[in-house]
């Protein structure tokens, strides 16, 4: 059974394209069929994955309209088992329409769209867009859990209690089986006390939903900074196929490793 996982923040710059991109790629790598959904109108995860807007006529904005089936407009990637919904500036447009009215059916499109691939794919990813608005609530409302990434930065786990209100508030309403598959410290420095502080307070807080190595209860796994990392999107490339033996590679493997169980 395929299970879908969006990666949500409503902090921009916090690592969470990166996650979902290369977390989509380890996930491959293990033989898993994965579909990655970009629903940020940004298109970081497309353009991350080497695919421009000259590359595909149609994309997500097309699915949310209804004008598209979403394997309509599935693309492969260089990875056999990764599949790409893309995205596009475009979809800015589509936030004023899903936030029209009441409907709840406005809040259950993509949800209604998954439907077609479900059965097809082990894992399916979605990159949000860096707000808690419609876009975001259409992914949760299509997901069975929620990663989200923390930025080991001062003011870190500020807005952290706002996502946690509205997974509470859509697991309320629309979508019972919605859960916090775990928090992920990202951009992670050894050198520096400020990143070992934010580690610690995630702890202390959500001590169970972080990610760890082998199941070691006090082995957590965190992104770090790293230089591979931050250049592989510029050669559309995630970094398993940028540098498979960088901190930031290893990091993403054992990461899809502890999702795989």
């Amino acid at each position: 059974m395929s299970e879908v996982i969006t990666i949500a923040n409503q902090k921009g710059g916090v690592g969470k394209t990166t996650t979902a991109v290369n977390l989509a790629a380890s996930l491959a790598v293990a033989e898993k069929k994965v579909l990655l959904i970009d629903v940020d109108p940004q298109a970081n995860a497309t353009t991350g994955l080497g695919f421009n807007r000259n590359n595909y006529e149609y994309n997500i904005y097309h699915v949310f309209i209804n004008r598209k089936k979403l394997s309509d407009i599935i693309l492969k990637t260089e990875l056999p088992k990764l599949h790409l919904a893309p995205s596009n500036i475009g979809l800015v447009g589509i936030e004023q329409e899903l936030a029209k009215g009441e409907d709840s059916q406005r809040k259950m499109v993509l949800k209604n769209q998954l439907k077609e691939v479900i059965d097809e794919y082990d894992f399916i990813i979605i990159d949000s867009p860096p707000a808690l608005g419609s876009i975001t609530i259409n992914a949760f409302a299509a997901s069975d859990s929620v990663i989200i990434p923390i930025q080991c930065e001062f003011y870190a786990l500020e807005g952290v209690a706002m996502v946690l209100n509205t997974i509470k508030i859509i697991k309320k309403t629309i979508n019972p089986k919605l859960r916090v598959r775990g928090f992920l410290p990202t951009m992670y420095s050894s050198q520096n006390n400020l990143s070992k502080d934010v580690v610690e307070d995630l702890k202390q807080n959500f001590k169970k939903q972080l990610f760890t190595i082998n199941g070691n209860e006090e082995d957590f796994i965190v992104i770090p900074r790293n230089v591979k990392l931050a250049e592989s999107p510029s050669f559309g490339k995630p970094i398993i196929l940028y540098d498979i033996k960088s901190p930031g590679s290893l990091a993403y493997q054992n990461l899809a490793h502890s999702i795989l169980g």
